[in-house]
């Protein structure tokens, strides 16, 4: 096998995290043959495990899990970055049940955290995660949880925040929010996993010392074009759990995939669900 197929969104974070294993920028022995995808498209992608490598919502993990593990780089996981819910004007979530809620898709993340912190707010429709600030402006949604580099714009666009489900996350439970992975398919041979593992950590490392190298590439696919919020984007999502989520991020994610199973919103994990380096 000379070539993998990877899948990761085209945000900031994860074209920050895999330019230079894919433009070559240090030895690594596979072509990496790349699809730029929204992450809910990349989560029901991989029920049909077409891709060998691919970026998933932690929550998408659970229900692929007989076909994927997660890789111990190229995470988005940490504290005070979790998904908002925002609305054109102050709104009582207490007494929300019957409003209408734009979310950036089922499997993803933001949805699964909705639905511990927020279990009334029901009548839910998967809008594309770039689309859902203009959604609720128009008022076509009284909510919209909103995730990647929306978390930076929504203000300037008068939408209000209602809830930050990070912090509603940490507060419950003193451990960083974990997001998105970089998910391996399970039948690959372990060497090829591991050697998967540690060229994504010396990607990251990489872009960390060589941030000039990048640019380029995330302006190409970014969705908001504003040089400033990119780079604010990788700030916040891209950290010391993207090169190895050490004992911390491990417990973490173990910790939001059996809560999801405990309240019936996740189906349980297939174990091992990390790799054995």
């Amino acid at each position: 096998m000379n070539s993998l197929k990877l899948g990761f969104s085209p945000c900031p974070n994860d074209t920050f995290i895999f330019d230079a294993i894919l433009h070559q920028r240090f030895d690594f022995p596979y072509h990496l043959e790349s699809q730029l995808l929204d992450v809910e498209q990349l989560n029901r992608k991989a029920l049909s495990a077409e891709l060998e490598i691919s970026k998933l919502s932690f929550s998408a993990f659970a229900s692929v899990s007989k076909n994927y593990q997660i890789l111990s780089s190229g995470a988005a996981l940490g504290q005070n970055c979790g998904p908002l819910v925002v609305a054109n004007s102050a709104i009582d979530l207490k007494n929300a049940e019957n409003l209408k809620v734009a979310i950036p898709g089922k499997y993803t993340t933001a949805n699964l955290l909705l639905s511990i912190f927020y279990p009334e707010l029901t009548n839910k429709t998967e809008v594309l995660f770039s689309d859902i600030e203009e959604e609720v402006i128009q008022g076509n949604f009284d909510l919209g949880c909103i995730i990647h580099e929306s978390r930076f714009t929504y203000e300037q666009k008068g939408l209000v925040k209602l809830a930050d489900l990070g912090e509603n996350w940490e507060e419950r439970f003193s451990m960083p929010i974990p997001l998105g992975c970089i998910a391996i398919r399970r039948d690959l041979p372990e060497e090829l996993k591991i050697l998967v593992q540690k060229g994504i950590a010396d990607s990251v490392r990489w872009a960390f010392a060589h941030p000039q190298d990048s640019r380029d590439y995330i302006q190409k696919h970014a969705q908001e074009l504003s040089a400033e919020v990119q780079q604010k984007h990788i700030d916040l999502y891209v950290n010391q759990f993207s090169i190895d989520l050490g004992n911390e991020g491990r417990k973490a994610i173990e910790l939001l995939l059996n809560y999801g199973h405990q309240l019936n919103l996740l189906p349980e994990v297939m174990e091992p669900i990390f790799i054995n380096d």
